[in-house]
């Protein structure tokens, strides 16, 4: 499992994990089954708080990723992956749709969203 934080991120590093474990859920780098470290590694490998790795656990196995077997550990549980996909991409369309409002307000054109978006995606997958 690959976690790379950013301290300069406006997320919250429990939310970083939270984020980067769901999407390896999604793209099924990490697949129903699968061992996630345990809290203290985790908190080790990335150098902070075992709190900060247990209150990201605790929301993923609140919101059905994972769950907690006492003594064994933290296992990816199956998911339901197109409808994940499918609440995501509602997700998506919401955020850009306001985007645009805000967009339009600015006066900006389709163009120019267009080019701030290609920059934006390429930035974000290292395509830069």
């Amino acid at each position: 499992m690959d976690i790379v934080l950013k301290n300069s991120a406006d997320e919250p590093i429990y939310q970083q994990i939270i984020t980067q474990i769901k999407a390896q859920i999604m793209d099924g780098t990490l697949t129903a089954g699968d061992a996630l470290p345990s809290m203290r590694t985790l908190a080790a490998q990335l150098r902070i708080s075992v709190i900060t790795t247990k209150r990201a656990y605790e929301e993923l196995e609140r919101d059905g990723y994972i769950e907690n077997f006492t003594g064994k550990g933290c296992f990816v549980k199956p998911q339901n992956t197109d409808f994940l996909r499918e609440e995501a991409v509602r997700s998506v369309e919401e955020i850009l749709g306001k985007a645009c409002d805000k967009a339009r307000m600015c006066g900006l054109t389709l163009d120019d969203l267009r080019e701030m978006l290609t920059l934006m995606y390429e930035g974000e997958n290292g395509n830069d």
